[in-house]
């Protein structure tokens, strides 16, 4: 209240209560209900400070919750375990694009054998995929990872790779190396706050002593992290929004568990009407007496027991008839704030049919491509270095490379494509799109994880083997197409696989036996959705 509020209320009461209460409503039509510290919000206190100010005090707590989680946790592994398989999955099948037919072979090839734990890893223990599985993981556990590129005998190119965890960063450096920067977080930066150097804590192999922390210079690094705010400069992990809810779910899964053994107890209490002779108890009753000590019940016992003993039976009843729609309800919720459907975290399809399963598919599909385009990067600058020690060491003979090096970076990485979940369906939505120029063949193959150039290759293979060495004509087989008068003609009835003429690209191709039956209605569901 200012002098004007007091003196009023000093003269009137009333009108000074009648004032105020005109100037609260006022107030709330002005502000955000978000933004009021009212009962509702009280107690709801949040500063806004830079990124990094907010992720360090919390960045190294986050982390170990988490990977105490990952070892404990089959609901945090159940959330971990879709982004491995969706991002490398089966592994990343290299695409040379230089225009040059036998140097992208060569390339390919000599890509291929690098990719062996042997050659590409300075531990000689991972190859590069489980590489890849491992930085997908330890980036969703840990916040990131950290690639080094190493320059080494020992391979078939001096080129490895030697990984560090993010925890590995010397935090307690802080005097730059190089003058005008500034050192964050084990992580020297120029006044843009672009990454310079790293500074590398040395471990003894026991993992329990340090030494002196090693400099590596920022070009020779690639930090796998999502950066999620412009003054962010370190990671944070990708499961902060979520552990608590994953331990909340677990913690409420023992005493579930603990509940249910107890329930599941059936204990006997013997119960005496005559006591033991004393005074004052009258004389002990004749006959000799049983004593229940260390006695259990057995299947079909039969035991007599002492004059006046009875038995009474505790039997507790209950079960935790809650816990399953708890349960449920938490995994929606977990894996709604990691961008991926119900199914893909708790693998439960009881309430799925066609449709709803092949959405759920396609909305966490757009959550994998995220990591995949980060990923992407990553294996970019590896490719480009793998490259360049390649021409350097002789492997690769290419004139002019240092003229034109953009060219023989060109290249693309395809994943093995995934099981479908009805094979005649998408084949016919496969075959629809090709037939209407929504795709190309090389756009069919490219998802099916496969060279174009190759599949053709194979399929003219296929066919002029069964000609020349068994006299077998596989053309309208594989074609789909019925020979006239020496040549290809389309049949009646559109075929299985495809259509078009002699010598062409066939219109689709079958990837597994007995999916290229043409379902009613066409399109992408060939029909109605129907339950599956």
């Amino acid at each position: 209240m200012n002098w004007l509020d007091t003196i009023i209320g000093w003269i009137s009461p009333e009108a000074g209560a009648r004032r105020e209460a005109w100037r609260q409503v006022l107030a709330e039509q002005r502000h955000y209900d978000a933004g009021d510290h009212r009962r509702l919000n009280h107690g709801w206190y949040a500063t806004n400070q830079s990124a990094e100010y907010t992720d360090r005090y919390s960045r190294d707590v986050v982390r170990a919750r988490s990977r105490d989680l990952e070892r404990n946790s089959d609901m945090m592994n159940s959330v971990i375990g879709p982004f491995v398989r969706n991002v490398v999955g089966k592994g990343l099948v290299l695409q040379a694009e230089t225009g040059d037919t036998d140097l992208n072979r060569e390339i390919e090839k000599l890509w291929k054998v690098w990719c062996k734990k042997r050659n590409c890893d300075v531990t000689g223990t991972q190859s590069l995929n489980q590489i890849l599985r491992m930085a997908v993981r330890r980036k969703k556990v840990d916040g990131g990872i950290i690639f080094v590129k190493r320059y080494t005998a020992g391979g078939v190119l001096p080129f490895k790779l030697q990984m560090f965890e993010v925890d590995e960063l010397d935090a307690s450096q802080v005097l730059p190396k190089h003058k005008g920067n500034r050192v964050v977080g084990g992580i020297e930066y120029n006044r843009y706050n672009a990454p310079v150097g790293y500074w590398i804590r040395q471990y003894t192999l026991d993992g329990m002593t340090t030494i002196d922390p090693i400099y590596l210079d920022a070009n020779d690094v690639i930090f796998y992290f999502s950066k999620r705010r412009p003054s962010q400069l370190r990671e944070m992990s990708d499961m902060s929004q979520t552990v608590t809810r994953i331990r909340d779910a677990n913690e409420f899964m023992v005493a579930v568990s603990v509940k249910q053994r107890i329930e599941a107890c059936l204990s006997v209490f013997i119960k005496r009407a005559i006591p033991t002779a004393g005074i004052g108890r009258g004389s002990a009753p004749s006959g000799p007496r049983h004593t229940y000590d260390g006695k259990t019940i057995s299947p079909g016992m039969i035991k007599e027991m002492n004059v006046g003993d009875e038995i009474q039976v505790v039997n507790p009843q209950g079960q935790a008839t809650d816990a399953a729609s708890y349960i449920k309800l938490q995994q929606r919720l977990i894996g709604a704030g990691q961008g991926i459907s119900y199914e893909a975290t708790a693998r439960d399809m009881s309430e799925a049919n066609y449709s709803s399963a092949r959405q759920g598919l396609i909305e966490d599909s757009m959550t994998y491509a995220e990591e995949d385009e980060l990923l992407a990067d990553v294996l970019d600058e590896i490719y480009e270095t793998f490259i360049i020690s390649a021409v350097l060491a002789g492997a690769l003979n290419i004139r002019d490379f240092w003229r034109d090096k953009d060219r023989y970076f060109s290249h693309s990485f395809t994943k093995p494509p995934k099981d479908w979940i009805d094979p005649s369906k998408e084949t016919v939505a496969t075959k629809t799109a090709l037939q209407t120029g929504q795709k190309t063949f090389k756009q069919i193959a490219a998802e099916n994880g496969q060279d174009w150039r190759k599949q053709i290759d194979d399929i003219c293979e296929v066919i002029k083997y069964a000609r020349d060495e068994h006299g077998i004509d596989l053309g309208g087989v594989i074609l789909g197409q019925k020979k006239t008068d020496g040549l290809y003609a389309d049949e009646e009835e559109p075929p299985a696989t495809g259509q078009g003429t002699a010598g062409t690209v066939p219109a689709s191709l079958p990837s597994e036996p007995g999916t290229g039956e043409q379902q009613p209605g066409g399109g992408e569901d060939g029909g109605e959705d129907e339950d599956e």
